[in-house]
């Protein structure tokens, strides 16, 4: 479970200004962060078949986000990916 102080970290890390919690960078800092941390719980629980629903829908959410940064923003959708360290 992300703790609130986790995702305010998240959140300072990808915001584009002071009071950003909505854009799509943050999103998708924040879904990966909690995709990270279900994959571990997975990864204890291989039976656990609702929390891994749970993480499909995550990575589809993430999936759209990313989708949508790259079809409007692709400077921004490039450093993201860096950033993150995710494979596209």
């Amino acid at each position: 479970m992300l703790t609130k102080r986790q995702k305010q970290n998240e959140i300072k890390k990808t915001q584009r200004h002071e009071g950003d919690t909505g854009s799509p960078e943050v999103q998708v800092a924040v879904l990966s962060r909690r995709i990270e941390e279900l994959s571990v719980h997975l990864d204890k629980n291989r039976k656990d078949k609702h929390s891994r629903r749970g993480l499909l829908g995550l990575v589809a959410d993430r999936r759209k986000h990313l989708k949508y940064l790259e079809e409007n923003n692709k400077r921004v959708y490039s450093a993201l990916i860096k950033k993150l360290g995710l494979k596209k």
